[in-house]
């Protein structure tokens, strides 16, 4: 019971890390009305807040040789505390971006840290408890657009007021509730980051092309999704709320998924997961009418969040315990920097010229041919871990 608890303070402090990174796509628009600046820029403000997500996963992993997981949850609650604060109080377009750079590294601290820490608390049941977190995680973009819906009623930063709020306190109920809790000694034996990271090479490789190509399309699928849609036709309402049902139907998908993780072989299985969300981008393409583009982001949303428990059962499943965190950390890394570029590209495609229907039947032609890669080489056999866990 009494690690069910400290699992319940994580899956708060997921929902708040992730709402951090999230709450910026609906702003996009705000951003670019209040600080007066373009759709690039716009863009590079959500591309530092996934950077900074990146950026300090490879130091947390050298750091989780040195101190316990918890120590480092707790970093991450009150990065994350301060980063929140950062962005209401921000003046300029400057200071937004750093805040913003400062609020991912706290999301990028804390799953390096906490990813592998809920593995090792249930080892029997990894894609489970994965599909649970990441739920957590997801329900926070759920409410998203609808938080920054009723805070534009006065000001966008009470959102950021309020997080900071929640993030101090829930990094308090994550310390009293380990000071309880028996926990795992599973990664007491990770002590060498960089011979652990060398010896695990090949399937953080394998996971960064294959997870992060893909994340790279949702990211610039869903940061531009609502601007995307008023381009359709759309009401800015309307397309403002089409991001909630995108991250609806991801809460689901992550159970779903997790629950499935644990029976499949994962690399077929996650093949299957981006040929998936491969076809409902270019159903979201070429959909015209309310129902049909309804239906189209329901099918994305659902698709590319089976993804993502699905990406950690695979390699947290297929690490050993010696070399588990330290090859976690850099293949997230190295994930996240893949993705992160995506709302900036995407940003920067559209301000040159480039329709938004163009951008994303290429990325989704891109992803075909990923999958195709990848079928090939897992059928001789050189895709390395990804058995089920059964």
């Amino acid at each position: 019971m009494s690690r069910n608890r400290l699992f319940g303070s994580l899956c708060a402090m997921v929902f708040l890390a992730n709402f951090a990174r999230v709450v910026f796509a609906p702003l996009v628009g705000e951003f670019i009305d209040e600080f007066t600046i373009r759709e690039g820029t716009a863009g590079l403000v959500v591309t530092l807040a996934w950077l900074g997500s990146a950026s300090p996963r490879i130091p947390t992993g050298w750091v989780l040789t040195r101190t316990s997981r918890v120590r480092v949850v707790v970093v991450s609650g009150a990065m994350l505390t301060i980063g929140a604060l950062g962005v209401a109080l921000a003046p300029d377009v400057p200071a937004l971006m750093l805040a913003a750079f400062v609020v991912g590294s706290a999301s990028g601290v804390y799953f390096v840290a906490a990813n592998p820490f809920v593995s090792e608390l249930f080892p029997d049941r990894v894609g489970r408890v994965m599909g649970i977190h990441g739920m957590a995680s997801q329900l926070s973009a759920v409410i998203a657009a609808p938080v920054v819906t009723v805070t534009l009623w006065y000001d966008w930063r009470y959102a950021f007021y309020g997080l900071a709020v929640a993030a101090a306190l829930t990094t308090v109920l994550v310390v009293v509730l380990a000071r309880r809790t028996d926990l795992p000694d599973a990664g007491r034996g990770d002590t060498d980051f960089f011979g652990g990271a060398r010896s695990e090479w090949r399937i953080i490789v394998a996971g960064v092309v294959l997870v992060g190509v893909t994340a790279f399309v949702w990211q610039g699928l869903f940061n531009f999704y609502e601007l995307y849609m008023i381009d359709k036709g759309l009401p800015p309402a309307t397309a403002r709320n089409l991001l909630t049902v995108i991250f609806a139907a991801g809460v689901p998908a992550f159970i779903v998924s997790g629950e499935i993780a644990d029976r499949l072989p994962n690399v077929p299985y996650i093949l299957g997961i981006v040929t998936a969300f491969l076809v409902s981008v270019v159903l979201a393409v070429l959909a015209s009418g309310l129902v049909a583009v309804v239906l189209a982001s329901v099918l994305v949303g659902f698709s590319v969040h089976m993804l993502f428990p699905a990406g950690d059962t695979y390699l947290l499943g297929s690490l050993p315990d010696e070399s588990r965190a330290s090859a976690y950390a850099v293949y997230s890394a190295g994930m996240m920097t893949t993705q992160a570029a995506g709302s900036w590209v995407v940003g920067e495609a559209i301000e040159a010229g480039a329709s938004y229907d163009a951008v994303f039947l290429v990325s989704a032609a891109v992803l075909a041919v990923l999958v195709t890669v990848y079928a090939a080489l897992n059928a001789v056999g050189r895709v390395p871990g990804g058995a089920a866990h059964v």
